[in-house]
């Protein structure tokens, strides 16, 4: 094994705060002089990230790389599991897909392969830095799959990590939480456990001292942490319960509002991101008729079920509610999978992502698109025509099939040798495949003023910077948490570990 030091971040649960105390470990470590990657060996994320080289990843650990300064890599996520409805997900190995499987299958078939791509993977980062932080999933108490599991104390015995186990005190019953994955655990794994920490506490810390003492007593295990929630902090999520998080609801405090269709099979919806960071809009995502309303914005995001997505809005009503307001003034952007959903059909001959063939579109655009085997993952940037403006853009796309026009439309970006999406003349509506459009803030900044005019209001010029506010959101994340951790500590039961292992 190579010269890295590993530390291993596991939960109680998934949305514990895992993949954010990496991120933030990441910046730490950097920080402090030591050359640090991310690594999740198996990632089940609808969210992707787009490497260089344009190969897909889970998208924290394209963040997680970006929070240490390097460009991510396949090796930093060798495996992702990207759901696709009847208990079906495509596997995408190396950041290229490479079959769809039922879980069962996975587990009985890919289990060997997938061990050897995750021992490669890790080596191969183990030679090239001094420390990896390597992010579990789910629960290592997790019984029913630890057989055979690929994510949790299997990769921490590959690396000879220790690991620190951390709790979520806000969905309540932490004590409960950390006691019992302690418990579950087996005396060999219980023996690679360092700590835990507390995460997304709320209040008087001081409140919390006689459960912290009472644990430590108790379990045996110290605490090397409590870290407090952090609102409005502008890095991005990549499982789609943080949705739950967001209001269906109006906030009429605010001046433009934005309604996000959420797809069951949503994906990549960290394209609306940078309207978080903006004062004047408000976000919110709707699955229901009565909740749309009449936004100013509606955006159709990515779906990995795209024709399965659009029946569902055909089921629910919101189709039709969304061609009422394609007759109004609200402007609709349909990204990637909502691209697709704004032409008239799509098809899935070869049952790529469903084993419905085809579906009628919304017939906004004069549009098919046909679900194709193979995946393009690539980066773009090209001139994009809006408002009399031709504006710089840089984006990425991901996605499965093809799309043709049926008859001549006014396309939306200009790449170098090729023509990308569509806007109406009147651009109120606009399809495109480029993931992160609404990243680039001149872009953004044209965008949102065009809204502001149609409803009398004054422009915004010199919108803050979204890069700018990603780097400042990983500089808080990391200072938030190095304020909250026993980071000396941390780093000295490191240490011992290893020497104690040799």
């Amino acid at each position: 094994m190579g010269k890295a030091v590993p530390l291993m971040i596991q939960g109680t649960h998934s949305d514990a705060g895992k993949s954010a105390l990496v991120t933030a470990l990441c910046r730490i470590f950097v920080q402090d002089g030591f050359k640090t990657a991310p690594f999740k060996s198996q990632n089940m994320a609808l969210n992707s990230y787009i490497t260089l080289d344009g190969k897909e990843i889970g998208r924290a650990q394209g963040v997680q790389a970006e929070a240490a300064g390097i460009l991510a890599t396949t090796d930093m996520n060798p495996i992702l599991i990207k759901p696709s409805g009847s208990y079906e997900s495509q596997i995408v190995v190396h950041g290229k897909p490479f079959k769809n499987m039922k879980a069962g299958e996975y587990r009985q078939d890919f289990f060997q392969q997938g061990l050897a791509l995750i021992r490669d993977s890790y080596e191969k980062l183990s030679v090239c830095y001094d420390r990896i932080v390597i992010e579990g999933a789910g629960s290592p108490a997790e019984i029913n799959l630890n057989d055979r599991e690929l994510v949790n104390m299997r990769v921490a015995q590959i690396a000879n990590a220790p690991v620190i186990i951390v709790g979520d005190i806000e969905k309540g019953g932490v004590f409960a939480s950390l006691v019992g994955t302690l418990q579950l655990l087996e005396p060999e794994d219980r023996n690679r456990v360092i700590g835990v920490i507390i995460n997304k506490f709320r209040g008087d810390v001081s409140l919390l001292q006689p459960g912290l003492t009472w644990f430590e007593e108790y379990a045996g295990v110290p605490i090397l942490g409590v870290v407090p929630y952090i609102d409005n902090l502008l890095i991005e999520a990549e499982d789609s319960v943080v949705l739950n998080n967001y209001t269906s609801k109006l906030d009429a405090t605010k001046e433009i509002d934005i309604a996000v269709i959420r797809h069951p099979m949503i994906s990549n919806f960290t394209d609306i991101d940078p309207f978080f960071a903006e004062k004047d809009c408000h976000v919110r995502f709707v699955k229901a008729v009565e909740d749309l309303g009449e936004p100013d914005l509606l955006i159709l995001p990515g779906s990995k079920n795209t024709i399965e997505d659009m029946m569902v809005l055909q089921g629910t009503g919101l189709a039709n509610r969304i061609l009422d307001l394609a007759q109004k003034d609200t402007m609709i952007v349909g990204i990637c999978g909502g691209y697709q959903m704004l032409g008239n059909r799509i098809e899935d001959p070869y049952e790529v992502e469903s084993s419905h063939k085809s579906v009628e579109g919304l017939g906004l655009i004069p549009m098919q698109t046909s679900m194709t085997t193979y995946k393009t993952t690539v980066h773009s940037e090209g001139m994009a025509s809006f408002a009399e403006e031709s504006i710089p853009v840089a984006g990425y796309e991901i996605h499965m099939g093809e799309s043709y026009f049926e008859e001549e439309c006014d396309h939306f970006v200009q790449l170098a040798d090729s023509r990308e999406g569509t806007i109406t003349k009147d651009r109120q509506i606009i399809g495109t495949y480029f993931h992160g459009i609404f990243h680039n803030d001149l872009f953004r900044e044209v965008f949102l003023n065009e809204i502001r005019i149609k409803k009398g209001l004054e422009p915004i010029k010199n919108r803050d910077s979204f890069s700018i506010k990603r780097e400042e959101g990983f500089d808080l994340l990391a200072k938030v948490v190095r304020e909250n951790i026993q980071l000396d500590r941390i780093n000295k039961l490191i240490t011992d570990f290893q020497k104690e292992s040799k």
